[in-house]
């Protein structure tokens, strides 16, 4: 396994903030990890792939990461009944385009980042040209992983097209269109700085949640329920990512502190101060955690605490 779990997820410490329900979280978070971990070493085998480039990929993939979208995904999955090895192809699929879009974000055209994980991102050290095709693979070769799982033809198919919804032109993509848009532009406002997160940033945990679902059999009211819980999720994951890029450092984040205000970009600080958006955090948490109401089992309880978490990471 390449990386230190302990290291890249803020959930292991056992601090005042992360005691009590948080450490439902920590456990199951691990555990599923270094199932995830796994899987993704072996994951770029094909002899086919010439060697440069799955470097490029290997990088970027194995660097490590909290592996929050294959762990949702294989937790509601699990919750409604299906198994760890029937979902983790499709788990890791999701991974690969999660991967994909922080190189693609990176690159000088976008974000311009220096640091991504701890380390130097993809494209300061095997080239931008590498680095695109590193995530143009990646983004490709999910969709191969997605079609590869074993449940029943007419879920997996679902699932494919729910997922390249959440990832496309009308997901994150576009959401990340509405984030450079808005970066270094005044006047935006809260709504559209939900609407853009929830493209940018919620979609794909969405897709996590739902294809869960899906490929488990769920009905359409338990799907329904799955993105409500990975809607306010995902709105939650992100102030407290706005929160921490102003308020924590960058050894402990593993990105460079403070890029946000450095870009002009827009976030819930900037327009509604550090306190408000910590409010609105705890509110999400709690909106997560009652979209479950319903579903019962350790699968349930571990999205519970996981949600709960969020509000207080530090990482």
């Amino acid at each position: 396994m390449v990386g230190n779990p302990d290291a890249v997820h803020p959930e292991h410490g056992k601090s005042e903030k992360t005691a009590g329900k948080g450490e439902g979280a920590v456990s199951s978070l691990r555990e599923f990890v270094q199932e995830i971990e796994a899987w993704l070493q072996k994951s770029l085998g094909n002899p086919d792939i010439p060697e440069r480039l799955r470097m490029a990929m290997r990088y970027s993939l194995l660097a490590g990461g909290k592996r929050i979208r294959p762990s949702l995904c294989l937790a509601c999955g699990r919750m409604l009944g299906a198994s760890l090895d029937a979902l983790m192809p499709f788990a890791a699929a999701l991974e690969f385009i999660h991967t994909y879009s922080l190189i693609h974000d990176d690159l000088p055209a976008m974000d311009n980042d220096d640091l991504r994980r701890g380390r130097p991102t993809n494209h300061k050290v095997h080239g931008e040209a590498l680095a695109i095709l590193a995530g143009d693979a990646l983004l490709t070769d999910a969709f191969g992983l997605m079609a590869s799982v074993t449940f029943p033809a007419e879920r997996v198919v679902r699932a494919i097209a729910f997922a390249s919804a959440c990832a496309g032109s009308s997901g994150m993509v576009g959401g990340q269109a509405l984030d450079m848009e808005y970066t270094g532009r005044s006047g935006v406002t809260l709504e559209e700085l939900r609407h853009m997160h929830a493209g940018k940033t919620g979609a794909l945990l969405r897709a996590a949640c739902v294809c869960g679902g899906i490929l488990a059999g769920a009905d359409e009211a338990r799907c329904a329920a799955l993105s409500r819980y990975a809607a306010a999720f995902g709105a939650c994951f992100q102030i407290t990512d706005d929160i921490l890029d102003e308020t924590g450092d960058t050894a402990a984040l593993g990105k460079t502190a403070g890029s946000d205000a450095a870009n002009g970009k827009n976030t819930y600080p900037a327009l509604v101060g550090l306190e408000e958006s910590r409010r609105l955090a705890v509110g999400l948490a709690e909106e997560a955690v009652a979209a479950l109401t319903g579903f019962t089992g350790p699968d349930a309880e571990f999205l519970k605490a996981l949600a709960q978490s969020l509000a207080t990471r530090s990482a």
